[in-house]
């Protein structure tokens, strides 16, 4: 049984109960929001040294981080580095996007080191597949691409991003918005290459009980791809993308009919003005899924920092009730990311999530910032670098201007709580 047919029949899995001492909530609040569907739990039942974690409403806002090689970069070498990474900067969720070199060992190398939840886009490795062996992506069949899928599936990955909504239609609906940047999602463009083509309908939308079916054998928790995303301010909120995620919507509900977990993917560039709307409208339309943005990036001319757009964005969207980030690193629209640029991505995104969750009261968020400030105050060095999302960093840079006093190099003997503790002996948590 899946985790949402566990968890309709009134069990409380191990993973469940994993989750609730994790999040100090109660397991029978996991069990309910998995089994109405505004809580996802992605736990390939092959994936065997995972500690899940849990995705969605009253829970804490969660981080993905990207990985993976391109045809240019990478190797599992690499690639165990980044994971490594993410592990040690605690990003929630890992995705191999990896389209270079042995890319099912390198997924099989990654699952094994992996206790985070993995994640694919199973149509990057069928199109390179089709390249090799039919001379094209758009050569490609279905019988290929299910093949990867299933094969994904059997390797235990945790949640896949299927592009289902990018449909016939849907490629009607972008003809007609006459878009600045047209497709910008690497599986949606090879989709609607595919469709255009062939002349036929997206196989993963036409065939989406076959989805099902592979995804409820293994318990892999469906991500609905926004195939149709905006990549610039100017084609946000189009037509276009609305098509798609109504088209997303209807399939939710058939996933939850076959007790397959699923959650939805939101956009990428949106203005900082329509960021609300969004999550509110996919939340609307999809019956409170779990939604996965990608930033949001509020302005299109960050480029070498737009893990600091994507975090800004990231901030509202998740205040709003997005429940998901995947990470951007400084590197997006430049180059593959580096073990550096990982780092900072996740570093940026948890930022944004936590900012986020003190905003909707999550458990314990508030009383991290009280514990901080309290260290603060006492000008206890160290428990702020223990209780800072990067220690390492704050303790170097602490110390880089040789502060070793009993306050930092910025103010030293004039530091505003030193003088008041010295000269009037209030202490800032008295009052």
């Amino acid at each position: 049984m899946t985790q949402l047919e566990l968890a309709r029949a009134g069990n409380i899995s191990r993973e469940m109960k994993r989750v609730a001492e994790e999040e100090g909530v109660d397991a029978e609040f996991v069990r309910a929001g998995i089994a109405q569907g505004t809580i996802v739990l992605p736990a390939n039942v092959r994936h065997t040294n995972l500690d899940p974690c849990g995705i969605g409403q009253g829970l804490r806002t969660k981080v993905n981080a990207n990985i993976g090689t391109s045809l240019d970069y990478g190797t599992v070498e690499t690639e165990l580095e980044k994971l490594r990474t993410c592990i040690e900067y605690k990003a929630d969720t890992v995705m191999d996007l990896s389209t270079g070199g042995d890319i099912a060992g390198i997924r099989r190398s990654i699952l094994a080191a992996s206790p985070l939840p993995l994640g694919t886009v199973p149509i990057y490795q069928a199109a390179i597949e089709a390249v090799e062996g039919r001379g094209a992506i758009v050569n490609m069949t279905a019988d290929d691409l299910f093949a990867v899928i299933e094969q994904q599936a059997k390797d235990g990955v945790d949640f896949m991003t299927v592009h289902c909504g990018v449909t016939q239609r849907s490629v009607a609906q972008l003809r007609r918005c006459k878009r600045l940047t047209n497709v910008v999602s690497r599986g949606g463009a090879f989709l609607t290459g595919w469709i255009l083509h062939q002349q036929r309908e997206n196989p993963l939308y036409e065939q989406f009980d076959r989805l099902l079916e592979i995804a409820l054998r293994y318990d892999v928790t469906l991500s609905l791809g926004d195939g149709m995303r905006p990549g610039s301010l100017a084609d946000a909120t189009d037509g276009c993308q609305i098509e798609e995620l109504l088209t997303l919507a209807e399939l939710v509900e058939r996933a939850r009919e076959a007790g397959v977990q699923v959650m939805v993917e939101g956009p990428g560039h949106v203005p900082l003005d329509q960021v609300v709307a969004n999550v509110q409208l996919e939340k609307r339309l999809c019956r409170g899924a779990p939604f996965y943005v990608l930033g949001p990036l509020v302005t299109d001319v960050a480029a070498g920092y737009d893990h600091i757009a994507g975090a800004i964005g990231g901030a509202i969207a998740a205040a709003a009730g997005a429940d998901f980030l995947c990470y951007v690193t400084p590197s997006e629209h430049l180059s593959l990311p580096g073990n550096e640029d990982v780092r900072e991505g996740i570093i940026a995104s948890r930022i944004a999530a936590h900012a986020a969750d003190i905003a909707k009261g999550i458990k314990g968020a508030a009383e991290w910032d009280r514990s901080m400030s309290t260290a603060r105050r006492n000008l206890d060095w160290e428990e702020q670098a223990r209780l800072s999302l990067d220690p390492e960093r704050a303790r170097r840079t602490h110390g880089r201007f040789g502060s070793e006093g009993a306050t930092c190099s910025m103010c030293g003997p004039y530091c505003a709580m030193a003088l008041v503790e010295e000269y009037l002996g209030i202490p800032v948590a008295r009052c």
